[in-house]
């Protein structure tokens, strides 16, 4: 079965609202299982549990079926996700344009080129969808998708 992975703010922000909106848009088309994913950070005395997310969650979008709520702890957000999306195998992720914009400056105490679609494509072979604030969405297939 598909998989879709998308990190949301908690609260939800207009922009997680615009990329959990098309997350569960793809995963309908794909007929794929959601999984609606926060990072608390250790840093932060504000803790999230799964609950409020998914609380938080069905109050803008109703019941979302097929979906589950991942609660994660860890210093640094991009990491965190980075692992969970690993761990759930997932076939897509979808991201705002601002963490997009996170994850390349991360990237790029790593490397030269700070192309962060292309990095998340070779690191965990799936597909990058990113999402502007204005709701526009961009797919980046990975070119190491087996094409399940």
């Amino acid at each position: 079965m598909p998989q879709v992975v998308v990190p949301v703010r908690y609260p939800l922000s207009e922009n997680s609202r615009a990329t959990l909106a098309e997350a569960i848009q793809i995963a309908d088309e794909e007929d794929a299982d959601l999984t609606v994913l926060h990072v608390n950070l250790y840093q932060n005395s504000h803790r999230v549990d799964r609950t409020e997310l998914k609380r938080a969650v069905e109050q803008s979008f109703g019941h979302v079926p097929r979906t589950r709520y991942v609660v994660r702890s860890g210093m640094l957000v991009e990491e965190t996700i980075l692992d969970e999306v690993a761990a759930q195998d997932a076939d897509i992720v979808v991201i705002g344009s601002k963490q997009a914009s996170r994850w390349r400056q991360m990237i790029r105490r790593l490397v030269d080129d700070p192309d962060v679609e292309q990095f998340l494509r070779e690191e965990l072979d799936c597909e990058i969808v990113t999402v502007e604030p204005d709701a526009q969405s961009t797919r980046h297939s990975s070119a190491n998708s087996s094409g399940s």
